[in-house]
């Protein structure tokens, strides 16, 4: 009985912890749009489901005005992260680089960020958390990479420096 016991504790332990998993019936009005509108740019994405149950990120990123950024981000209940050494994304893109970011509190004024290139086809990318990066504004910042016990906001970011249209789906985040 004990080494079932142990055997429950160790398969729950290594299992994943999904921060979203997108369906036909997700709820996604807590995914908010943040564009470079808020620092006068011009940029303009939107979030919805598309009818396969996919989130869709898409839009124009526009560097007029000293813009240069779409995003979407998730804020949600605080997730122990502790035994947790990456963050795996389904997702399908256009080809083009993106950032993933996370936050360990919400309020907090920079994101730990990983680069990570789309491939045009459904990929799963897997992102070491000890490699993201603190970021404010597009700068990095001299702290340590991430190492906090939790995470509560995720967030989609392009920005290029270019003009361009882009559209990202996304299928499954979490953590494992």
């Amino acid at each position: 009985m004990k080494f079932f016991i142990c055997m429950i504790i160790l398969f729950s332990s290594m299992a994943s912890k999904v921060i979203f998993d997108f369906n036909k019936e997700s709820d996604i009005q807590d995914w908010v749009i943040l564009d470079d509108v808020v620092m006068g740019g011009r940029s303009s994405s939107t979030f919805e489901l598309n009818p396969d149950g996919f989130g869709v990120f898409q839009g124009n990123v526009s560097m007029e005005n000293n813009g240069g950024f779409s995003s979407v981000r998730y804020r949600f209940q605080r997730i122990q992260v502790k035994e947790c050494t990456k963050v795996v994304l389904r997702l399908r893109g256009d080809g083009k680089e993106y950032q993933f970011r996370i936050k360990s509190s919400s309020g907090d004024y920079y994101s730990y960020i990983a680069p990570f290139k789309s491939s045009g086809e459904w990929q799963e990318i897997e992102i070491d958390l000890k490699d993201m990066y603190p970021s404010f504004r597009g700068r990095r910042l001299d702290q340590p990479n991430f190492s906090e016990d939790y995470i509560e906001e995720i967030a989609f970011l392009i920005g290029n420096k270019k003009n361009e249209k882009f559209k990202l789906l996304i299928g499954k985040i979490e953590l494992r």
